[in-house]
C-alpha cells in the first residue's frame, strides 16, 4: 500500500520508519541537526505549498529520503491506518 504525503507523492507503507510533527519535533537540537545533514546530503524533498507541519523519514534499501509535509501527522496516521481497511482485489 501507499501512502499520499501532498502534491502527487506517494511513497510505499513498507518504507515509512516514522511520521513526525515538525513544530514539536524541531524543538531538539538533535533533531534539527538531523534535518540540516539530510538537506546538506540532498535527502529532503519538500511536498507542500504551504507551512510544513510534518517529516516522513523513509528508507528503501540504502537509500534514506525525508518528505517534508503540509499535511498534519495526526491526518497522516488517519490515512495510514484507513489503508489497513481496504480490501486488496485478487
Amino acid at each position: 500500500m501507499f501512502l499520499h504525503l501532498g502534491q502527487d507523492v506517494m511513497v510505499a507503507e513498507r518504507d515509512i520508519i516514522g511520521i513526525f510533527d515538525l513544530e514539536n519535533t524541531t524543538i531538539s537540537k538533535t533533531t534539527r541537526e538531523f534535518l540540516n545533514t539530510a538537506q546538506a546530503r540532498g535527502e529532503v524533498v519538500n511536498v507542500l505549498d504551504d507551512l510544513p507541519k510534518s517529516f516522513i523519514l523513509c528508507q528503501r534499501e540504502d537509500k534514506r529520503t525525508v518528505y517534508i509535509s503540509q499535511i498534519s501527522p495526526a491526518t497522516l496516521e488517519k490515512r495510514k491506518n484507513s489503508m489497513g481497511n481496504l480490501v486488496n482485489p485478487v
